[in-house]
């Protein structure tokens, strides 16, 4: 679209406004290189964009849309760098269209986080009311709010990589989620592929180790075959059964580097072995993990759980679309329903909105979501 055309996308051009950027870094990136990036925005936003200097000349054919675009630019900045802060190496074209949808709406404000401090009690109690637990629930809801401005709206850095990498969150939803983890001595996370339910907890977990908050991570997967047979691996058990661990330590490694974690591994100080391996133990002083919990049993998740011990936490995280389980039998979506009104427990629920690996990932989850087998040919 040409830049100086005067008829908009909707129509003649009958408003405009100006809009300055502070963060010039900011500025440069949107419009790409010899402004590639401007028709995009155009079109996300419904308006002529036409660069000037560090600003926008926003043409539009109705006064709600100039005034939408300049809002847009403002919490963009706001969200991504006032002045001249060097934007993230994170910030992508996720970003801008996530901020869209939310200031549109349609990422909503209840963005799937439940737990009892926030959830309603509509059953009558004829008992007198208490007004010390109102008084906790009324803390506790100031509290998880106050997390999850820090993590979004100030964009406050979970933890920093082996390589000074700061580790964000990037939706309303990886907020929570962050918030949660720190807050909650029990979290639940379910939600697609590519949202960062392993990376964000394992994070937040290197963040209250490092910190002296807890004694030792311990980070555990159910050893369920995708398809694949387990016995036909090579070596022992342990052997076997590594390769389902690799993605923990993965995200271990670029959070405190390849040599740490096998020092803090030789120490005892992490832990990473499957779900079997935790049978008949109390974990205290610990951040705990459990990947991949829609590959677990209800009978595992229960016991999992009554690990925890004094001064613990756990999470566990799952995506429901991907169980390697015969149909029925995956734990996890009856865990959240039995669990999440209760105190001290917080539940989070992704969506495709949140994912962040690949803007492809989204488009391949719907279709799946959208997959009817009745309709295959035969």
């Amino acid at each position: 679209m040409s830049k100086d055309s005067l008829t908009s996308i909707n129509g003649p051009v009958r408003h405009e406004r100006k809009y300055q950027f502070r963060n010039k870094e900011l500025f440069r990136q949107l419009c790409g290189v010899a402004d590639a990036g401007i028709g995009a925005l155009e079109e996300l936003l419904q308006v002529n964009l036409i660069p000037r200097g560090h600003s926008f000349l926003i043409h539009a054919a109705a006064a709600e849309r100039a005034e939408f675009a300049a809002k847009y630019f403002e919490v963009l900045e706001e969200r991504y760098g006032a002045g001249d802060v060097p934007l993230s190496e994170d910030f992508s074209d996720f970003d801008v269209r996530y901020l869209y949808r939310t200031m549109k709406g349609d990422v909503g404000e209840n963005s799937g986080v439940s737990n009892s401090a926030d959830a309603p009690d509509d059953s009558e109690d004829p008992r007198e009311p208490d007004h010390a637990l109102d008084r906790a629930d009324v803390a506790r809801k100031s509290r998880a709010s106050s997390d999850r401005a820090r993590f979004l709206q100030n964009s406050e850095t979970v933890f920093k990589t082996v390589n000074g990498k700061p580790i964000k969150a990037r939706t309303e939803r990886q907020a929570e989620y962050v918030a949660s983890l720190l807050q909650h001595e029990v979290t639940i996370c379910m939600g697609p592929a590519g949202t960062g339910k392993t990376f964000l907890s394992i994070a937040a977990a290197c963040r209250m180790f490092i910190n002296g908050d807890k004694e030792r991570l311990v980070l555990t997967r159910p050893a369920v075959e995708a398809g694949e047979s387990l016995g036909y691996l090579p070596g022992d058990l342990v052997q076997k059964v590594d390769p389902y661990l690799r993605p923990l330590y993965d995200a271990l490694y670029e959070c405190l580097g390849t040599e740490r974690v096998h020092d803090l591994i030789n120490t005892r100080k992490i832990e990473i072995a499957p779900l079997a391996f935790m049978r008949g133990r109390t974990l205290n002083d610990s951040v705990v993990v459990l990947d991949e919990a829609q590959n677990c049993t209800l009978a595992q998740i229960k016991m999992f759980l009554t690990r925890l011990g004094r001064n613990s936490c756990m999470c566990l995280s799952g995506d429901v679309t991907q169980v390697d389980l015969p149909r029925g039998k995956s734990g996890l979506p009856l865990t959240i329903k039995l669990l999440e009104n209760i105190p001290g427990i917080g539940v989070v629920r992704f969506s495709g909105e949140d994912i962040i690996r690949n803007p492809l990932i989204e488009q391949i989850t719907r279709a799946f979501e959208n997959y009817n087998p009745g309709e295959q040919e035969a």
